[in-house]
């Protein structure tokens, strides 16, 4: 008698027998299965936004206006009020790109909202993905890209109808920096509260709520020393004011560095670099906070 065993025939693998060099090259690929399902989902937001572009196009017309219509309602004010600029422009520039950045990225956990309600997040949910946090990193992705091409149009605005100019390359790609930090603490928080939150009624409420009380409580729209003095604590213990005045004495200063004063708050002097280390730990503690919700909810 033949010594060979032959395994019951459930457990015989017919397409290993059939392809056995195909399955003993294959491995498990962690890392490209995450970026090939983040690319996906990401790519799905994008066909959706080419479908239906107007949230696009609003959402670069309304900041645009803003910065016209507050750039001619202010062009007369007296020369000093706004700081050492005497363009408006430059002024307002700063404001305006901060808070469209901050407000698409507030709106970042309705699309998931909406997939929740029409039960698509459930069938990805579901679905046998190398990782579910996918969804959130091609969310986080579709913001961060929108937020970079609305500040692009923006400085062009300004610098083509207001003669507000261009900062140089590197204040360019500072520029981009700071827009990236907010905007990924504030999508963190956004889609926080998209996986908390029962339904979008209440996102949006939290939206309306957040939005122009964090605008009018930051330097968007005026200096520190214009502002009483509780005003003035309250923009400078607001996030968007870090991110304001950085970009701000770009456009104000030809010569800048991490250690350049950018602001003077209540406590001390601001620098640059502070500002950006601000930022960057607004975006880590946001990314902390909502990790226990998204254990709970995508595990």
């Amino acid at each position: 008698m033949s010594g060979t065993v032959i395994p019951p025939k459930s457990e015989i693998n017919w397409q290993q027998v059939a392809a056995p060099q195909v399955y003993a090259d294959t491995a498990p690929n962690f890392v490209g299965e995450l970026v090939q399902e983040t690319v996906a989902l990401t790519r799905r937001l994008f066909i959706q936004l080419q479908r239906r572009p107007s949230t696009l196009v609003a959402g670069i017309i309304q900041p645009v206006m803003w910065l016209v219509l507050f750039g001619a309602l202010f062009q007369n004010a007296p020369k000093g009020i706004f700081g050492s600029t005497t363009n408006y422009a430059q002024f307002l520039s700063a404001g305006i790109i901060v808070f469209t950045a901050f407000g698409g990225a507030l709106n970042a956990g309705l699309p998931v909202m909406f997939d929740r309600e029409f039960g698509f997040l459930n069938r990805l949910l579901v679905a046998p993905l190398a990782s579910r946090y996918s969804i959130v990193l091609a969310s986080a992705i579709f913001i961060i890209s929108q937020s970079l091409l609305q500040s692009a149009v923006i400085v062009a605005a300004a610098a083509g109808f207001l003669g507000a100019g261009v900062p140089d390359i590197a204040g360019l790609a500072t520029i981009a920096l700071i827009v990236f930090l907010l905007a990924l603490g504030v999508t963190a928080l956004s889609l926080g509260l998209a996986f908390t939150l029962p339904g979008h009624i209440e996102l949006i409420a939290v939206i309306f709520v957040t939005n122009l009380p964090l605008l009018f409580a930051s330097t968007a729209l005026a200096p520190l020393s214009f502002m009483p003095q509780w005003l003035q604590v309250v923009a400078t213990l607001n996030p968007l004011s870090y991110a304001i005045e950085p970009i701000r004495y770009l456009y104000t200063h030809q010569d800048w560095g991490l250690k350049s004063v950018v602001m003077h708050a209540f406590w001390g002097d601001v620098t640059f670099g502070s500002a950006l280390a601000v930022l960057l730990g607004f975006a880590l503690v946001a990314l902390l906070i909502i990790q226990p919700r998204l254990r709970r909810t995508l595990s």
